[in-house]
């Protein structure tokens, strides 16, 4: 089957090396995007910026860019293919994340840093809708898990690695080393991997290629797809949040030092998350071949999960669980190992059900505004808006106030569930559509 058309090629090792090549990039996609959370309180000290300003620099300037480009890259890799769009944007942001490095002036790293965001514009959508172009519909949860790895082991090594190399050689070096392999990533994938022929375009009801008003307005009009989108973002803002002001939270409120707080978010809360991500692709393929609702359904729960464990993270109060070797492990970090593993869920399986709704040649396009949403509300605002709070709450809490920041936005994932159990029932009725329309073509 061609999958120009629409429908997957027979999986080969060739499919799985594609997967393998696309997930590593994203997983340098987070490390570029998160080394910077670990090296908030180092930029801070030397350009003497406030953490209003911090969320700026991590979130809002980030996501307006990366919300400008994300559609038009969508949609020049449904139009010429998705090698060539993902490999030149890792260059790009890679390029770009090594001269946040050399930056000199806080004005100077924000310009980098919308540089970083331009470049990561044409990752991920594209990625997506190359990995359900290779896989089938049955198989696709559990490959997009793997493809989605990319957040969980990207602040294992973002995280981690970034706080090692800030404290042994400073937040410059951690800049340089970090951004460098992704330079190499894209020529790999451009020079070893045999992606899926570029879709066929869409022609519109007069004949002619459909152009991009016609896709948005489609897209738009499926309610399905909306409060998927509705959903990503409520989490995404929230994972955002807390992904952003972690590592100062533990500095802060627990009293480790830089390259603790790292190796204790990123080691310990990744590695619970990309196990979490994993299973998820699984048990969720599992459950829709019994039902398609579990599609939504699976990360409903998780999000419901997620509350109570991130509340008792933030609201524990300061004390030793144990010692791992120098490092004094806080008990509440016991609460964040279950919502890390738990919080990862919806993911996933909200990109998969994007797959299932659209055709090929619109799912990049789909996908993207997906991903504006996530990105727009979710590194826009919160970042900025848990800096903003605890800039806030600072008179009232002093070094307390991040704590009350963070805690405030935990009631994000339960609206995430209600927006998925919404979403249900027309996620339900667009999957019978399709297939109504797909078998009225087939036998025409």
């Amino acid at each position: 089957m061609n999958a120009s058309q629409g429908h997957p090629q027979r999986t080969t090792w060739r499919t799985h090396y594609a997967l393998s090549v696309l997930a590593v990039i994203y997983v340098f996609n987070y490390i570029d995007r998160l080394v910077i959370s670990i090296l908030i309180e180092p930029i801070k000290l030397e350009f003497g910026i406030s953490d209003t300003q911090i969320g700026l620099l991590s979130g809002v300037a980030f996501a307006i860019f990366y919300t400008v480009f994300g559609f038009p890259f969508g949609r020049l890799s449904d139009r010429i293919g998705r090698k060539p769009v993902i490999a030149l944007a890792c260059i790009a942001w890679s390029g770009m994340t090594m001269l946040c490095g050399v930056a000199t002036s806080f004005a100077m790293l924000l310009l980098f840093r919308i540089g970083v965001a331009v470049g990561e514009a044409g990752g991920t959508a594209p990625s997506v809708a190359m990995v359900s172009d290779m896989y089938p519909p049955q198989q696709r949860s559990r490959a997009m898990s793997v493809f989605l790895m990319g957040p969980s082991l990207g602040a294992v090594l973002g995280l981690g690695l970034g706080g090692w190399i800030a404290q042994t050689y400073g937040w410059r070096s951690a800049f340089l080393i970090i951004g460098a392999p992704g330079v190499l990533l894209g020529l790999l994938l451009w020079l070893t991997v045999r992606s899926p022929a570029a879709p066929a375009p869409a022609p519109s009801a007069t004949g002619a290629e459909e152009n991009w008003r016609d896709t948005m307005r489609e897209l738009l009009a499926t309610p399905a797809f909306l409060l998927i989108v509705l959903a990503g973002t409520l989490a995404a803002i929230l994972g955002y949040a807390v992904g952003t002001w972690n590592p100062s939270f533990l500095i802060r409120s627990h009293g480790l030092n830089m390259q603790h707080a790292g190796l204790l978010v990123g080691l310990g809360g990744g590695i619970c998350a990309t196990v979490g991500t994993l299973m998820c692709g699984s048990v969720t393929d599992r459950l829709v071949a019994r039902d398609p609702g579990w599609q939504l359904g699976v990360p409903l729960i998780a999000c419901l999960v997620s509350v109570p464990l991130a509340a008792c993270f933030y609201l524990w109060p300061a004390g030793t669980a144990f010692h791992l070797g120098p490092i004094a492990v806080p008990e509440a970090y016991l609460f964040y190992l279950g919502f890390s593993f738990a919080g990862t869920w919806w993911a996933a399986p909200c990109f998969s059900a994007i797959s299932h709704l659209f055709p090929a040649n619109r799912l990049a396009q789909a996908t993207s505004i997906f991903v504006m949403g996530m990105t727009l509300l979710g590194v826009g605002l919160g970042p900025i808006i848990v800096g903003g709070l605890s800039d806030l709450f600072t008179a009232r809490d002093g070094t307390e106030a991040l704590r009350y920041a963070l805690v405030s936005t935990v009631g994000l994932y339960a609206l995430t569930s209600l927006s998925l159990a919404i979403a249900i029932p027309a996620y339900r009725r667009q999957l019978n559509l399709r297939a109504s329309s797909e078998a009225a073509a087939a036998s025409a």
